[in-house]
């Protein structure tokens, strides 16, 4: 064989093994966002677990399927952020060999190993931008992404000694920005905006998640998830409250509401150019992966049993709620209020409170995102 065929062949040889290598060996997790993926930081805002009545997620039910009790999440349990695994859907720190995220406001806490920057709440936009057009809605706290990043620039000098240890340092890091815009927009309908007005900032709101993606990247991060949006009209919350303000078409296949699930979807097609541009700009040795939240709630919604949910109540009905009705949702009884219980079995159902997914459908959220189809490209696969 001549020499230049047998080179070929090597080559194509080693093409499979060369495709299949991706880095699961991470030394740590930093992640962004806001109630989707917080894993305590709003309840430490307000006080701690034993010191906020008014903040329902620090009361059971919610923690009651995995935690026991309150953990600061909110859902009735672990969120999608605590579960990878390429075998076995584990929390994502424990596959990891690390443990699981604490909450970046935690005191008498080590985050050489990940923390979470995460805050329920927490909107793309800075928070003037809200304060100044006099919406009511938006959190009392500042917790835009770009504080968010401000916590994770001052907690560096304690994770590494140098600019270039740093560098070293956050290259074998995983890097997740959870679900961003879910609050921009709806603190703007629930002030009486239109869907069309409120969907007039998608570019600035996706510009802000892009750029936070960015500066991530250019402070040393080589591997970066961005989570999209859920699809608004889904929500049990958003159908008790916003057909009429929305036109009250529904989408016949999932029962969801049609036009806030338009804006969801032009926020993630905006988001998946914006992420692929970035991409491009940085293409040696980043990985940037986009994860789908709006395909799986969807699916679920259109097909509750094939992914295990009840098929009568489970798709877009709330677990946690003392409402009744068809989806069991009424802000006068929210999940935790007096009166007021879970359902006896979470994992039939999606939606665990009317805005946050219960349990199961993270685990099925985070199962889509390792291997797809809910990520592009999943996490579990190189992207040569």
């Amino acid at each position: 064989m001549k020499p230049i065929l047998l080179l070929l062949l090597q080559i194509f040889l080693l093409l499979p093994s060369l495709s299949s290598s991706i880095r699961t060996n991470y030394t740590s997790i930093f992640s962004f966002g806001d109630s989707y993926t917080d894993t305590g930081n709003l309840v430490i805002l307000y006080g701690g677990l034993t010191a906020t009545p008014g903040v329902l997620i620090a009361k059971p039910p919610y923690g009651m399927t995995f935690f026991g009790q309150p953990s600061g999440r909110a859902s009735d349990g672990r969120l999608a952020i605590d579960f990878i695994d390429e075998s076995e859907m584990e929390p994502l720190a424990e596959a990891l060999g690390l443990p699981l995220l604490p909450p970046s406001l935690a005191s008498n806490q080590s985050f050489r190993q990940g923390v979470n920057f995460a805050v329920g709440g927490t909107t793309a936009l800075e928070r003037a931008f809200f304060v100044d057009k006099g919406f009511k809605a938006v959190s009392p706290f500042n917790i835009s992404i770009s504080v968010q990043l401000g916590w994770f620039d001052a907690l560096k000098p304690s994770l590494c000694s140098s600019p270039q240890a740093c560098k070293e340092y956050l290259a074998e890091a995983l890097f997740v920005v959870g679900e961003l815009g879910w609050n921009d927009y709806t603190v703007m309908l629930l002030a009486g905006r239109s869907v069309d007005e409120a969907g007039s900032h998608v570019h600035e709101i996706v510009g802000n998640i892009c750029a936070a993606t960015e500066r991530l990247i250019e402070e040393g991060a080589k591997t970066v998830v961005v989570s999209g949006i859920p699809p608004l009209g889904c929500a049990a919350g958003n159908l008790a409250l916003m057909a009429n303000q929305t036109g009250g078409e529904y989408e016949p296949d999932t029962g969801c509401l049609r036009d806030l699930n338009l804006r969801s979807r032009e926020h993630n097609a905006q988001l998946r150019r914006g992420l692929a541009r970035l991409k491009r700009r940085h293409a040696a040795g980043v990985r940037v992966v986009y994860a789908d939240l709006h395909a799986p709630i969807t699916d679920f919604a259109a097909a509750p049993c094939r992914y295990g949910f009840d098929g009568t109540d489970g798709a877009l009905r709330c677990c946690c709620n003392g409402a009744g009705g068809r989806y069991n949702f009424n802000l006068t009884a929210l999940c935790c209020m007096a009166g007021v219980s879970a359902c006896v079995d979470p994992s039939a159902y999606v939606n665990w409170d009317g805005i946050h997914l219960t349990e199961a459908a993270n685990r099925r959220i985070a199962d889509g995102w390792l291997r797809g189809p809910y990520a592009h490209p999943p996490i579990l696969r190189n992207t040569r």
